[in-house]
């Protein structure tokens, strides 16, 4: 049974013949009940997300409403993924030029230790916890968090990617505003690590001359509350793959490097963040349509990923795809750089999660989706 509408697909417990249904029939279209257009074709997806005309947040609304006059809004009106125009260009090539500069054996030793730490403090039971505070402690690390800091950080970081997260209740806004309030306290103090990515950042920015402290702050929070989320995702969807095909455990079994492939390909086939927006700054033609200044778009990523003209057989999970075309990190000026630490978090914890005994294989039994509007995350429930 189809999900009623696009937004409804993200915690569907299977969308993906709707979206094909989408891309097949009607690839951009003005959804009248959601009073937004939609797109959801590749070619579609990516005229939106790279006209000039479409930005990141309405004109009218550059910080939501609910979260005005509080430590949250003043994160997110300064993270560069929430601005157009000259508040995101050439902060965006600081913020990229500073994930670069991450060593990938690093970033790939420090996923591992973690993710070991993680499941040697709390053992397997609470899986949802580990797919969630992993990132966190990775990056936190990388931006120079102290050890002793990094549960409490990633329990904030959870309330304030709530907090800013669509549909959020009141209690959620409420208590996401007070962790963002800690969270700027915590980064403003100096972490003792020269050498770590907030430092990283800060240098970049001065290059792009862009030196205000609040900033900089708010973006190394930034790198926390995207990575949140969307890795949490992708590990529950990589566990789900597995725990769905014997074979290819076995493959990873024998191999863990086949892991990386595997993942590349669940980007693809099961993404963990479904969808995007994009906001009309004034009249124009966008893919072929007229729009209006202020029309809202759905850019449904998901769907983009599972079009046959840029991925063919797109719902045959092949993890030796070749050319394949993976919208989940957007395309254009705010296409997300964090895929390949994205990749090697997941790939870690996956890889320990496997090690440490865990039955992928029963995992589907206890699970359900995390209610969201946007990403796709398996909770797996204790048992």
């Amino acid at each position: 049974m189809f999900p009623q509408d696009p937004i409804a697909a993200v915690t569907h417990p299977d969308p993906y013949d709707y979206y094909a249904d989408l891309v097949a029939r009607k690839p951009l279209y003005y959804d009248d009940k959601l009073r937004l257009w939609v797109a959801s074709g590749a070619g579609a997806v990516a005229a939106v997300l790279t006209n000039h005309l479409c930005r990141a947040r309405p004109a009218n609304e550059p910080v939501p409403k609910s979260l005005l006059g509080s430590p949250a809004a003043e994160i997110f009106r300064h993270l560069v993924r929430m601005n157009d125009g000259e508040r995101h260009c050439p902060f965006k090539q600081a913020v990229s030029a500073a994930l670069a500069s991450i060593d990938p054996v690093h970033a790939a030793q420090q996923s591992e230790k973690w993710a070991r730490f993680l499941l040697e403090e709390g053992g397997s039971k609470d899986l949802s916890r580990f797919a969630f505070h992993l990132p966190v402690y990775v990056m936190g690390s990388l931006l120079g968090v102290r050890q002793e800091m990094l549960n409490q950080t990633a329990l904030w970081v959870g309330d304030f990617a709530r907090c800013v997260a669509p549909a959020s209740s009141s209690e959620q806004i409420e208590r996401g505003k007070t962790a963002a309030g800690h969270l700027i306290e915590m980064f403003r103090s100096p972490q003792g690590h020269e050498d770590g990515l907030l430092n990283a950042l800060a240098r970049e920015a001065k290059r792009a001359g862009r030196e205000e402290a609040d900033v900089i702050v708010a973006n190394g929070i930034g790198f926390l509350s995207q990575a949140y989320d969307a890795t949490a995702g992708l590990i529950g969807n990589t566990l789900l793959a597995l725990a769905s095909r014997p074979e290819l455990r076995d493959q990873v079994s024998a191999d863990p490097d086949i892991l990386r492939p595997v993942i590349q390909e669940v980007l693809r086939y099961d993404s963990p963040v479904q969808n995007t927006r994009r906001f009309l700054a004034e009249d124009g033609i966008v893919a072929g349509e007229k729009m209006k200044a202020g029309d809202a778009i759905l850019v449904v990523l998901a769907a983009a990923n599972r079009d046959p003209s840029v991925n063919p057989s797109p719902e045959r999970f092949d993890i030796f795809r070749k050319e394949r075309r993976i919208f989940t990190f957007g395309v254009g000026a705010h296409a997300c750089p964090g895929e390949s630490l994205a990749t090697t978090i997941a790939k870690a914890g996956v890889e320990q999660l496997m090690a440490f005994g865990v039955a992928i294989e029963r995992l589907a039994e206890t699970m359900t989706y995390r209610a969201s509007a946007n990403t796709r995350i398996p909770i797996f429930e204790e048992e």
